[in-house]
């Protein structure tokens, strides 16, 4: 979770471009980000994959109204409707989109090439039919936010608990990454979303690093899974994390849904 999710980056941009906040190529320059290429591939009455800028204008004439993410996990579905075969797409890439009022749904499919330090990525989104209807899992924001304090707590006392200050290089490098990326957090989202929705990003991406730092194998200095030193407290540690790091998810799923939620709200 140190990394941004490709399905936040479309679902922030995609929602600025239906809302009015951003020009369809600057939200397709977003969203691409980094990668070389975005297309996607499996719209309605088109033959083959298409370039971003058109295929967010086919979900507008779809129907679309706006864009919510999901990010499910083993055992806990979040953001999915069904049917079965996008939500077992979903599941295996950890991420999806929904194109609310289309009942269409977007998977990133990822194709990388190249030595590290010098990767070419191109992106496939596979588009196919979803369940159109309200997700009963995802929190508000204010409720993601007070979760969210207290999964950060929690997470601390754990980590303290369980010397993961003292994990080695590679731990400390994974801190230091994190550190500069939330120097940047306020870019993650995009125009339009209120200010709470950056807030409870921006604490989600903390709360989600530290969690990623805890959990990652170790240096080959004989300190695995940062501080722990034993197969007990490895099985403890990740126990103890788990329900903070699907308080973690669902508060992103909230801020990235932050937009659309109000624009919703506002046609009640």
């Amino acid at each position: 979770m140190l990394d941004e999710h490709r399905s936040g980056r479309l679902c922030a941009w995609g929602n600025a471009l239906l809302a009015g906040f951003a020009a369809p190529d600057d939200a397709a320059q977003q969203i691409t980000g980094d990668d070389a290429s975005h297309r996607v591939a499996g719209l309605p009455d088109e033959s083959g994959a298409v370039g971003l800028t058109l295929a967010l204008g086919r979900l507008r004439a779809l129907g679309a109204r706006g864009l919510r993410l999901a990010l499910p996990a083993p055992g806990h579905p979040l953001g999915l409707s069904g049917p079965p075969e996008f939500n077992s797409l979903a599941l295996e890439a950890g991420e999806a989109v929904i194109a609310t009022g289309a009942g269409l749904g977007l998977v990133p499919e990822v194709h990388q090439a190249g030595p590290e330090g010098d990767m070419h990525v191109e992106v496939v989104w596979q588009c196919l039919p979803v369940r159109d209807v309200p997700v009963v899992d995802a929190p508000s924001l204010s409720e993601a936010e007070r979760e969210l304090a207290e999964a950060l707590r929690e997470a601390t006392e754990v980590l303290s608990r369980l010397d993961v200050a003292g994990s080695g290089p590679v731990a400390q490098a994974a801190l230091e990454a994190y550190r500069a990326r939330a120097e940047s957090g306020r870019e993650l989202l995009a125009p339009g979303y209120p200010p709470r929705a950056v807030r409870v990003l921006e604490l989600a991406q903390r709360v989600g690093a530290l969690i990623t730092i805890a959990c990652r194998p170790g240096d080959g200095g004989g300190r695995e899974h940062g501080g722990a030193v034993s197969a007990t407290e490895i099985a403890a540690r990740a126990a103890a994390l788990r329900p903070v790091e699907r308080t973690a998810r669902r508060a992103q799923v909230a801020a990235y849904n932050a937009l659309l939620e109000e624009r919703e709200r506002g046609r009640g």
